[in-house]
């Protein structure tokens, strides 16, 4: 991590999240930046505080028929559903390449049965190269027909305890808007380990095609990203903050540097960026210097006098 102290005129945009040291807040959000070096050409990844990369099952994973993407009012609807090569293939094609930026590197891991998320985390603590693990807690338990461990708490506990017991690596843990209380499923997976929480995941929703009569996914429905979700996941990342005492990473319509802004002051330590990459491939770059310049301009020394400044008070 550069050292910002001695610069007199560069604010410092360094964080810490989980334990992983980052040159700024901005990250990659998993399965919108593919596994990184598909945007070398066109973003200094570098200059990144973290990628996320692609969600990683223990095999291969082909995904849903298609069509899988459709665009919205605000935001696309999308039903991959969590298409990888695998984490054997990712390690020798992808993970050589990944080293070389000394960017921190976080593996988004799935499962649809405990055991699945257990012998991942296992196997990524002894490879050299990864910073941290992101555990996505969205997907459905096939031995409880179906119901996505992250929309209940006990379910929740269970597969990051999982996790934990096998992995010595920083864990975030990615929740699910999808639930009466984010809250109390955030509670639980800091009880069974969790580092830090990154949310929102997808908001789940459908499109119809009028002239067919039929639905615009072939999966009928998807999940909700881009902008239309940003008030939602604003709201749900303020009321986690104040939830628990470990580190929050906002997610949700971010597009540029005032959007994170917004999540940094609720009380995000960190943003990840997602579907504006589809839309503006230089978007997670630029972010990073909206930020420094947004400092600079109001003359803030630190990112970190920013990270939960909210102020709800009109007399504050």
């Amino acid at each position: 991590m550069p050292d910002v102290s001695a610069d007199t005129e560069r604010p410092n945009l360094a964080v810490e999240v989980a334990g992983i040291l980052m040159k700024n807040p901005v990250m990659t959000a998993s399965g919108t930046f593919g596994y990184g070096e598909e945007f070398a050409g066109l973003v200094d990844l570098k200059k990144l505080g973290g990628i996320v990369v692609k969600g990683l099952s223990l095999k291969p994973c082909a995904g849903n028929p298609p069509p899988r993407t459709a665009e919205t009012c605000g935001g696309m609807l999308n039903a991959i559903g969590l298409e990888n090569m695998g984490l054997e293939a990712f390690v020798q094609e992808k993970l050589p390449f990944l080293k070389e930026l000394h960017t921190p590197i976080i593996l988004n891991i799935y499962g649809t049965e405990i055991k699945a998320y257990a012998e991942l985390a296992e196997q990524i603590q002894g490879i050299e190269g990864i910073a941290g693990i992101e555990v996505n807690i969205s997907c459905p338990n096939v031995k409880a027909g179906g119901i996505a461990f992250g929309t209940d708490p006990e379910m929740a506990f269970e597969v990051v305890k999982a996790v934990r017991e096998k992995a010595g690596l920083p864990l975030i843990v990615k929740l699910s808007p999808n639930v009466s209380d984010i809250k109390a499923i955030a509670r639980r997976v800091v009880e069974a380990g969790a580092n830090a929480v990154s949310l929102i995941n997808t908001i789940t929703g459908m499109a119809v095609d009028v002239a067919t009569r039929r639905p615009k996914l072939a999966n009928v429905t998807g999940g909700l990203s881009g902008p239309a979700i940003k008030p939602v996941a604003l709201r749900m990342v303020w009321e986690v903050a104040q939830a628990v005492d470990v580190p929050v990473i906002g997610i949700g319509g971010i597009m540029d540097a005032m959007d994170a802004l917004e999540f940094l002051i609720v009380g995000a330590r960190a943003v990840q960026v997602g579907t504006a990459n589809f839309i503006n491939p230089h978007a997670t770059e630029e972010i990073v210097d909206g930020l420094g310049s947004y400092l600079v301009e109001n003359n803030i020394r630190d990112i970190g006098q920013i990270i939960g400044s909210l102020r709800i008070s009109r007399q504050e």
